[in-house]
């Protein structure tokens, strides 16, 4: 009993080690100003041409809604070649499982459908800022391509916690 009494104590040590790092020993965002979205890549996995654009146009709205940037350009916009401290998203398809719409409406636990995308975040020198693999999914309700939207919600929300705009919105 007296053992399990000490691993107690020790586990709880350790535990408050970890917990009471100071905030700044934590990385902190990057400030940039602007992202570029290149066009989601579908190389090993065939993936049908109304999830790619749903993907693409999916994730370009919610960056603008809830990424924090000032900007958000397209893959091939001119612009943003000017644009101070820009980001660009690269991202690859690794994964898609197309589900059954109607398995999902006849029982919730079939039927769903799931995309992952290898999300790369870079600087305008092809520096490695941040790497992700984002799942999107739909599980009971909804259409297929709304697990297009799920992951557009993810990604902007990983941009929006790593990614500092460093031009203030008015």
């Amino acid at each position: 009993m007296r053992h399990y009494s000490n691993a107690i104590l020790c586990l709880a040590v350790v535990a408050l080690a970890f917990t009471a790092l100071p905030l700044s020993a934590q990385p902190g965002k990057t400030k940039t100003s602007a992202i570029q979205v290149e066009m989601i890549r579908s190389d090993e996995i065939k993936l049908p041409a109304e999830f790619q654009i749903s993907l693409y146009e999916n994730l370009v709205r919610q960056l603008e809604k809830q990424g924090g940037f000032a900007h958000v350009y397209r893959d091939g916009d001119r612009r943003a070649a000017g644009a101070p401290d820009l980001v660009v998203l690269h991202g690859t398809v690794r994964g898609f499982k197309e589900g059954s719409e109607r398995a999902r409406r006849v029982t919730t636990v079939a039927g769903a459908t799931s995309i992952t995308i290898h999300c790369e975040f870079k600087n305008t020198d092809g520096k490695l800022l941040l790497e992700r693999d984002v799942n999107g999914k739909v599980w009971f309700f909804g259409g297929n391509l709304r697990a297009t939207y799920d992951f557009a919600k993810k990604t902007a929300r990983v941009a929006h916690d790593n990614f500092n705009s460093s031009v203030n919105k008015s």
